[in-house]
């Protein structure tokens, strides 16, 4: 059974703890969207998950309960120290203490460590993510871990909007194409305030971002920073932005400009530039 309020602010209040907005501390509360989102991770017994941002471990718990080894990362000392105590025992269990990113855009040699290295099993993030950490996270599982099968996350809705936006749409980006180039983005559920613990001042998505083994991208790493160098001068020509020598692919022009261009053309446009 999940943790309830009380349980959560109990196990905090023991400890002299409070939730940490500089972490972007926001506990998940609702017992059904706990479900919901192990649910459809489909994670299962015997199962790798890296959890970021665990908190007081109720996301955790539902994971172990379930079979599955848990490799959480939680950069809060005292929560970390918590973890400790309530899930150390666990076989299933290890926990890394510390930030979930190197040089705010890489995984930690920790975590990578701790999910096997370059020899990495197959794994699944599943969380209920710090807003400050989604993106840059799950850009860097997206182009450096293909290991990575899936990434079931509650995340604010501004971030959810930019993975799932559409060409010309405002949200649409550098990352709005390399996810839906290398995985498939599935908005799963709008969550209201109510259901995080303290009320955050946005809206949340649950989101799943599944892996494609046919994206046909032979270096991600190389094509996301070439979608991040497109989109930062997303309103200037491409002309002006990679040269008008290019030899340009079938139905781009060099007077068009990355905002308006589909993840499949941009796609074209980095091949016709490597």
């Amino acid at each position: 059974m999940p943790q309830t309020l009380a349980e959560i602010k109990a196990l905090l209040d023991a400890r002299g703890l409070s939730p940490r907005k500089r972490f972007g501390q926001n506990f998940l509360i609702d017992h059904n969207l706990v479900r919901k989102l192990v649910d459809e991770s489909g994670v299962a017994a015997g199962d790798l998950v890296l959890e970021v941002g665990p908190g007081t471990g109720t996301l955790t718990e539902e994971l172990l309960e379930r079979g599955c080894e848990v490799v959480a990362c939680e950069l809060d000392r005292g929560l970390a120290e918590l973890l400790r105590e309530r899930l150390g025992h666990h076989a299933g269990f290890s926990l890394i203490e510390g930030d979930c990113l190197a040089h705010k855009r890489e995984v930690s040699a920790e975590i990578v460590g701790a999910l096997g290295g370059d020899r990495a099993r197959r794994f699944t993030l599943v969380a209920n993510l710090p807003y400050g950490a989604a993106t840059p996270l799950m850009l860097a599982l997206l182009t450096a871990h293909p290991a990575c099968c899936g990434m079931y996350v509650t995340i604010q809705k501004e971030v959810g909007q930019r993975l799932a936006a559409r060409a010309g749409q405002s949200a649409y980006g550098g990352i709005s194409v390399v996810a839906q180039t290398l995985a498939t983005v599935r908005i799963i559920a709008k969550l209201p305030p109510e259901c995080f613990w303290p009320r955050p001042e946005i809206t949340s998505v649950m989101v799943a971002v599944e892996h494609r083994d046919d994206h046909g991208i032979s270096d991600p790493a190389a094509f996301g920073g070439f979608c991040q160098r497109v989109f930062a001068q997303r309103r200037k020509q491409l002309g002006s932005v990679l040269g008008r020598a290019l030899a340009w692919p079938e139905g781009i022009e060099p007077r068009m400009r990355a905002e308006g261009l589909t993840p499949e053309q941009i796609v074209a446009l980095w091949r016709a530039v490597g």
